[in-house]
């Protein structure tokens, strides 16, 4: 199984060409990132992506931001979501990473909606994948795997630092793992963010005080990686996505960045390369219970 690692565009503000000439330097294989509206934009990112003979993965974002419109009712969200694929789909990316539903419709809902967007995905020839995201109807592992239990086709993007914050704790202990594998089988796409039980992102994932959750996340992501294997998957992908908007830790009165984003991200790639590498030389069993240290 091949491991290819994507640069996000969120957190990134510069034009095309220079996410492809970073992605490149730093041995990634692709780019990660809303499909640009305007068609001659558009045209120019594919014009870039084929020059630097890179991959794509699109983003959607259904009924708002990436936090929904409370008031956007299911049809709402599948219009976004169709309307958005239209614009994707000359890109030809890889998968869509969509970012659907609300954390607030009642079960029969997340049902019926997610249904209806496996139908668009078929009949606009495109592979979706859910991203696990809080706001949205997959914010914590317990909704998630109601969700695959009666949608077992259902792809899902896993970013599990959104769940470390909702539970307020890492996921370790047996039932809660239980819960972790059962959505690792229907995992598509890795986001590679490493949060921690007060915050989504660590403030450096090298940190020593945050090993612990270095080690939990990495441990599911094997998860995944063992999965992917057992369902035939050529490919693994991941992207790395530490990213702004309040995720970045900041000085006080400075709002200073403690870090810088894209050398997380690319420390991120680098490590997980390595990881995937030693881990799929021997894909030994999974354990059923190993826990970790994380304040």
């Amino acid at each position: 199984m091949q491991f290819k690692v994507f640069k996000t565009l969120w957190g990134f503000s510069g034009p095309p060409r220079q996410a492809a000439r970073e992605a490149v330097e730093a041995g990634f294989d692709g780019i990660e990132g809303p499909a640009p509206a305007a068609p001659e934009t558009r045209d120019g990112l594919a014009a870039v992506l084929e020059e630097h003979h890179l991959d794509y993965i699109a983003e959607i974002c259904t009924g708002g931001s990436y936090v929904p419109d409370r008031k956007a009712t299911p049809a709402v969200h599948l219009s976004d979501l169709e309307s958005k694929i239209r614009i994707a789909r000359p890109l030809r990316p890889r998968l869509i990473n969509v970012m659907a539903g609300c954390d607030a419709w009642p079960l029969q809902v997340q049902y019926d909606f997610f249904a209806a967007a496996q139908e668009l995905g078929a009949r606009h020839d495109v592979v979706l994948s859910f991203e696990t995201h809080r706001s949205r109807s997959t914010f914590n592992p317990w909704l998630t795997e109601a969700l695959i239990e009666r949608l077992p086709d259902l792809r899902l993007t896993a970013d599990i630092s959104h769940w470390i914050v909702v539970a307020e704790r890492l996921l370790d202990d047996d039932s809660d793992w239980q819960t972790l594998l059962a959505v690792a089988a229907q995992v598509h796409h890795v986001h590679g963010r490493v949060g921690y039980p007060q915050g989504p992102q660590v403030p450096h994932p090298a940190a020593p005080e945050y090993a612990g959750c270095l080690a939990f996340h990495q441990r599911f992501w094997e998860a995944v990686w063992h999965s992917q294997h057992l369902r035939g998957y050529g490919t693994s992908t991941l992207t790395p996505e530490f990213g702004p908007d309040g995720y970045l830790h900041t000085l006080p009165f400075t709002d200073q960045p403690i870090a810088d984003l894209w050398q997380i991200n690319r420390w991120i790639g680098d490590t997980e390369r390595a990881h995937f590498q030693t881990y799929t030389s021997t894909f030994r069993p999974l354990a059923v219970s190993q826990k970790g240290a994380c304040q």
